[in-house]
């Protein structure tokens, strides 16, 4: 998908600060910033690209409007996850853009499946991980006291 304007590219040293910021002013508008949102948030070089994920930054003009990541997990499969749009540039698509960026990606790397965990609070993420392919599965035990849905995308053949 093209939004006009907007470039969805591979994170840099210099999106660091964005990726964090963007990510922060979603988790506290609606829930409280968690233990495992401070190690992705504090070191996604570390925690996120160091581990096979990858992180994708949606820039407007060259300033980050919107960042998602991939975090890998051990039998191949990625979970999607840390989302954000600056709420200036809500309703332009930005979302869809790097959620297709994200599958794509992961579809190249071979992963049977992308996965995520959210919250149904979050009614315009839930639309859009729907509209992208994700269907509801049980919720398993997982670290984020907010998490109250898991959805996952099946990458079939791949």
């Amino acid at each position: 998908m093209s939004v006009v304007g907007i470039v969805v590219v591979d994170y840099e040293p210099r999106h660091r600060d964005a990726f964090r910021d963007l990510n922060l002013a979603w988790i506290t508008r609606w829930f409280r910033v968690e233990d495992a949102d401070r190690r992705v948030l504090d070191d996604p070089e570390g925690y996120i690209l160091g581990h096979g994920g990858c992180i994708f930054v949606a820039e407007d003009g060259g300033v980050a409007v919107g960042a998602c990541a991939l975090l890998r997990a051990e039998d191949g499969s990625f979970e999607l996850a840390k989302m954000a749009v600056a709420d200036a540039a809500r309703g332009r698509g930005i979302g869809r853009a790097l959620g297709e960026a994200a599958i794509a990606r992961a579809r190249a790397l071979g992963a049977p499946r992308v996965e995520l965990l959210s919250n149904t609070i979050l009614e315009p993420a839930i639309r859009l991980y729907r509209a992208l392919g994700f269907v509801e599965v049980p919720l398993p035990a997982t670290e984020y006291e907010r998490a109250n849905i898991k959805m996952v995308l099946d990458l079939g053949d791949r």
